[in-house]
């Protein structure tokens, strides 16, 4: 289901309510079964996957805890749940390029990728990970153990929560609080906002010039390249707002995924910033048992490399991921050994050179086509082609809601969002004490939902991985 969907304005409310109506002992039952329906309106049988692997997991657990061959059973539980990752993610994509290596034409699996088949297995795997460790014990409710992976909100694109957070606040008991659910309506509207009003249609724009780079002169390029970073942030940050503010609205608190990663001032910062959860992951999980910062400067810089690379693979089964992930290895791996402390003016220039970095990198992240990755790219400093000014008036006039007028009504939303999320971070804001600022902010961002977003019911973009 689809948080941007009519399904989804019906089906939050029923089980926010249902949830503080049921008496506490049924509620993890009906979130649970709230949380397959939400799962089953994508592809129904793929959740035989996710109770295949619970099962796998809650046992594994147990063993973990208490037999003397606990690395065994944490082996057995990563091998179930990355073989299911690599049939379905990978498989086709390592066999297709043993195939045109070798021409031995081996078949290919004709198979759907689940939905967000990613981000439940990661949350999975450190569940089993932080029991081996002794930082967690196993839950011996396999109900809730079952909602801790099933967990609707988040279920679909995360954030990719650990045990520690989650399965704790699943056990307590949770009462009725205002300031939660309005709270968590401030997050959904906030979400709702960066994925209709700013993303999707960023997405028109975006869409055109990635299609026919060529055609168009460098600085229409260069605006695309640059507003698809803006087009990713707020959908996936605006997935993890809606997310947040429905547990919210239920007294269930999720980790903060992004920290206004376009305010940073250099990569490392900005990877401290963005997608929060998958970073802290592989930092806990593959860089530290790696050495880290740690070991020595080789040994680090190989720990760098296969963090990144395994990011971009994570992403997906293709090499523009792992060009991307390389990139990004490449690029904390010069900041290293920058001199940014004797630069003047060091903020906004290593701000600008940050945006600068990750936006052409974020073009591999969305071409599949390496070859048309690269043509986009040689496009943006193509100054012979096109012409400056068909941005928002002609060329681009005929599509809905970026014309002239469409694109300085989106120029002033973008300024907003940056000024607003400058100014505070919305994941953290509470309501305020004086009541009509807030509702004079909900009135003027439902309204610019209603009058300016984007009703297509386009999908999230981390919903393939």
């Amino acid at each position: 289901m689809l948080f941007n969907s009519f399904e989804f304005l019906i089906f939050f409310p029923v089980v926010t309510i249902l949830f503080y109506l049921l008496p506490r002992r049924a509620r993890w039952l009906m979130l649970l079964l709230a949380s397959c329906l939400f799962y089953c309106y994508f592809i129904p049988a793929y959740l035989l996957i996710l109770i295949f692997t619970i099962v796998v997991d809650y046992y594994a657990a147990l063993l973990i805890e208490r037999s003397v061959q606990k690395k065994t059973w944490l082996v057995c539980s990563i091998i179930a749940n990355v073989g299911i990752l690599a049939i379905f993610k990978y498989y086709n994509f390592f066999i297709g390029n043993i195939d045109q290596l070798t021409g031995l034409n081996i078949p290919l699996l004709n198979l759907v990728l689940p939905i967000g088949l990613s981000f439940h297995t990661f949350q999975a795997m450190s569940y089993t990970i932080e029991v081996y460790k002794g930082n967690f014990k196993a839950e011996k409710h396999i109900g809730i153990y079952a909602l801790y992976v099933l967990f609707y909100p988040q279920l679909v694109a995360g954030p990719i929560e650990r045990p520690q957070n989650i399965l704790p606040q699943l056990n307590a008991p949770k009462n009725f609080d205002p300031q939660n659910v309005l709270d968590g309506l401030r997050l959904m509207v906030w979400g709702f906002f960066k994925k209709l009003v700013i993303a999707d249609k960023v997405a028109l724009y975006v869409t055109i010039v990635y299609n026919h780079p060529q055609q168009y002169h460098a600085l229409n390029v260069l605006m695309a390249i640059f507003l698809f970073s803006l087009q990713i942030y707020c959908d996936f940050s605006g997935y993890t707002d809606i997310a947040r503010g429905a547990a919210r609205a239920m007294g269930f608190e999720l980790m903060v995924n992004f920290n206004r990663p376009f305010f940073s001032g250099n990569i490392r910062e900005f990877w401290r910033r963005w997608h929060l959860s998958l970073s802290t992951w592989f930092r806990d999980y593959v860089y530290i048992p790696m050495g880290g910062s740690r070991g020595s400067k080789s040994r680090m810089l190989l720990a760098l490399c296969t963090v990144f690379i395994l990011s971009g693979f994570w992403h997906g089964a293709g090499w523009n991921f792992i060009i991307w992930g390389l990139l990004h290895a490449l690029f904390v791996i010069c900041s290293l050994f920058l001199p940014w402390k004797n630069w003047p003016g060091k903020k906004i220039a290593g701000l600008l050179l940050t945006n600068f970095l990750v936006a052409y990198a974020f073009v591999f992240f969305r071409d599949p086509s390496v070859a048309h990755a690269l043509e986009i790219i040689r496009a943006s400093v193509d100054l012979s082609s096109g012409n400056p000014f068909t941005f928002g008036i002609s060329s681009f006039y005929e599509e809905p809601g970026i014309g002239n007028t469409g694109m300085g009504i989106l120029l002033f939303y973008i300024l907003f969002l940056f000024f607003y999320e400058y100014r505070t971070d919305p994941s953290l804001t509470k309501m305020n004490r004086l009541w009509h600022l807030d509702v004079l902010w909900f009135a003027f961002v439902i309204m610019s939902i209603i009058l300016f977003g984007v009703f297509t019911k386009e999908t999230f973009i981390y919903f393939q991985f």
